[in-house]
């Protein structure tokens, strides 16, 4: 039989910070309550809501769908008693701390602006920034490990969203082909055709991730062969140094390239070849929690910013 008295809230938080962190130990740290207790508490819940929550997994415990959609709903409703709570004593700041991890090549043009707006327009968020590429991003997503996730992938290379992640496109920037400047002959794009003149060249990709990888082979294949990886780096500087030497060939977002070098020639690539996108993701049902929608604003606003002055800046004299 169902309880029909309405889930205690603090209960509902002990949900949601379940969701967050991901284990009881780490919920019973947070909140100051024994793991026992927190075990207790939630069972209570899954009796007030009349539906299994949770489920065991090895020595952890999963949310099961129910409680998946149970936390969403918690999440709306914490924030708006928060917001209510603010409002009636004339606070309406968001207020809370916010782990974010994000890739490289945003972090200068998108993550420290947003997070200068945000310490004007909402100086109670703290944010801890993390340095993670994708695949390692989602991973601590959803051990609860993170609050928010920036990551990128290619629309030739589409990267799946786990199961209870959710993702919000935030922007793109076009591809670029990289090689040294004698290879250019002076044109400003390249096409399929340029691609195949490089079949016998040494490519350069990423080395904690295969997004590099399987855009070349998409790309190269386009163009009729596969290409050689000789190169595995991180660094971009490192990149486009080792391009003007004349040891290897790569293709970059445009995030990712050094203007005004002479020894490189960046040729923005054809449309076939697509583009990066960026996206801010979250675990479900965390999107209307205060802290993480105000950083979530904030990186929209700074993304589209920077966008835009990419686009000012490409325009002819």
């Amino acid at each position: 039989m169902i309880d029909d008295r309405l889930p205690d809230l603090g209960r509902l938080r002990l949900l949601v910070e379940l969701s967050r962190l991901g284990t009881m130990a780490a919920v019973a740290e947070r909140t100051g309550y024994g793991t026992s207790a927190v075990s207790k508490h939630l069972a209570v819940l899954e009796e007030e809501m009349g539906v299994k929550l949770l489920r065991p997994a090895g020595r952890r415990v999963r949310l099961t769908p129910a409680g998946e959609r149970l936390v969403e709903h918690a999440v709306a409703i914490l924030a708006s008693v928060e917001e209510a709570r603010a409002e009636l004593r004339g606070q309406s700041e968001p207020e809370g701390r916010v782990r974010m991890a994000s890739y490289f090549t945003v972090a200068g043009t998108v993550v420290l602006p947003a997070l200068t707006r945000l310490r004007a327009d909402a100086p109670r968020v703290e944010v801890r920034l993390y340095e993670h590429e994708p695949q390692e991003t989602l991973e601590l997503l959803l051990a609860g490990e993170i609050d928010l996730g920036v990551v990128y992938d290619y629309s030739l290379v589409p990267r799946e969203v786990p199961e209870g992640l959710s993702a919000r496109r935030i922007g793109e920037e076009p591809l670029y082909l990289v090689t040294p400047a004698a290879d250019a002959g002076g044109a400003s794009t390249a096409g399929l055709a340029d691609i195949a003149r490089l079949a016998g060249a040494g490519w350069i990709a990423n080395s904690r991730g295969t997004d590099d990888d399987e855009l070349a082979r998409r790309v190269c294949a386009l163009a009729g062969f596969t290409p050689r990886i000789a190169h595995r780096l991180d660094s971009l500087h490192f990149i486009n140094t080792l391009v003007g030497a004349g040891l290897g060939v790569a293709m970059l977002a445009e995030s990712g390239i050094e203007r005004g070098r002479e020894d490189v020639s960046f040729r923005r690539l054809d449309a076939v070849a697509g583009v990066r996108r960026s996206f801010l993701v979250a675990r479900r049902g965390q999107w209307s929690w205060p802290p993480i929608a105000a950083l979530a604003r904030s990186m929209t606003v700074a993304s589209r910013v920077a966008r835009e002055a990419t686009e000012k800046s490409c325009e002819p004299a």
